[in-house]
């Protein structure tokens, strides 16, 4: 059977997401009936999204896939082009054995038979995003993250995905460091027609917090969306502060935060496996949105994030609209950045 691809769908009843191979002339009633991105749009916006990627070193190691024979120095050249793509060592070196193992075993001699191979072990090295529980009425999700990390605009864009899913979404800006913070979420839920709770320059996190989610108790809110302040993960202060707002929401509803999402800038590439590792100690981060890949040429971070922190991706930013913040798809992330 001629397969198009494979398309993530939430089904708006049951809440689970199902992946759905479509083929030509097939139809999908969830698909239109919920107003997902028709199929050639989804493979455009994470092709488009990873042409960085793609075009930088992806695309310089399936240009080495050609009609030479596999030796000493293919091998070399393909470790220096996954670690410049920034697979990390570790998850390089893994690649490498396994594509290594398998020339081997198959008795494959010519360099164009590697790229399916790497396709596959780069496909296996990423898990399909997890399905959120959203028992818990209302859910509360905090979005942690360094300054510039795109988490206040992932907030809303965020709070635009579960309204079309059929949620009820509060926006809850406790961002009360940085001037600018509260003035762009707010903007960005007029824009998009979502309540917010917001506090004042320079007041308490956690009491906005506290208030938030109470707010959104009371009026019976299916999910709230909490924009953290952006903290460096060295500064110790900053990070205990963070915690305490963790603490709070625990305090106004028990078994809050249900999930602790953070936003990595793409574009940072292996720095943020620092970072990543600072804020899963500090508050038990439960998965990551990778924000900006369509401005990195380093989308391998993306396999160094699976295997060294253990932390799923959940959602990819693939450009500047609301739109452009799409489940994770494993199956068309390694195509766009291979760029087949």
């Amino acid at each position: 059977m001629n397969y198009l691809s494979i398309c993530l769908l939430r089904c708006k009843a049951t809440e689970k997401v199902t992946y759905v191979r479509f083929t030509h002339g097939d139809t999908c009633p969830w698909y239109m009936q919920y107003n997902l991105p028709n199929m050639p749009d989804l493979l455009s916006r994470w092709k488009i999204g990873l042409s960085r990627s793609s075009k930088a070193v992806f695309g310089r190691l399936v240009s080495l896939f050609g009609a030479t024979e596999i030796n000493n120095q293919t091998w070399e050249e393909v470790e220096s082009l996954l670690i410049q793509a920034d697979l990390g060592l570790e998850t390089t070196a893994s690649v490498l054995e396994s594509l290594q193992a398998a020339v081997q075993n198959q008795g494959l001699i010519h360099t164009a038979e590697l790229q399916s191979l790497l396709k596959a072990e780069l496909r296996l090295r990423l898990d399909v995003p997890p399905e959120m529980d959203y028992t818990s009425r209302p859910t509360i999700i905090l979005l942690v993250g360094v300054n510039g990390s795109g988490k206040t605009t992932t907030a809303a864009k965020l709070g635009r995905l579960f309204v079309d899913s059929g949620k009820s979404v509060l926006l809850v800006a406790a961002d009360t460091f940085r001037a600018a913070a509260v003035d762009q979420i707010e903007v960005w839920a007029e824009r998009l027609g979502l309540p917010i709770v917001a506090g004042q320059m320079g007041s308490d996190p956690g009491a906005v917090v506290y208030d938030g989610i109470q707010s959104a108790v009371s009026k019976g809110y299916d999910v709230v969306l909490i924009d953290t302040a952006g903290r460096l993960h060295t500064r110790y202060n900053l990070m205990e502060e963070l915690k305490k707002v963790y603490r709070v929401a625990g305090k106004a509803l028990t078994g809050a935060p249900h999930a602790v999402w953070l936003v990595l800038d793409a574009t940072t590439g292996q720095n943020a496996l620092v970072q990543a590792r600072a804020f899963k100690e500090a508050v038990s981060v439960s998965g990551v949105i990778l924000a900006k890949l369509d401005s990195s040429a380093r989308g391998g971070m993306a396999f160094a994030i699976q295997r060294e922190l253990g932390l799923p991706i959940i959602y990819a930013g693939l450009g500047e609209k609301a739109e452009d913040l799409t489940l994770f798809d494993p199956d068309a992330f390694v195509k766009g950045i291979l760029g087949v």
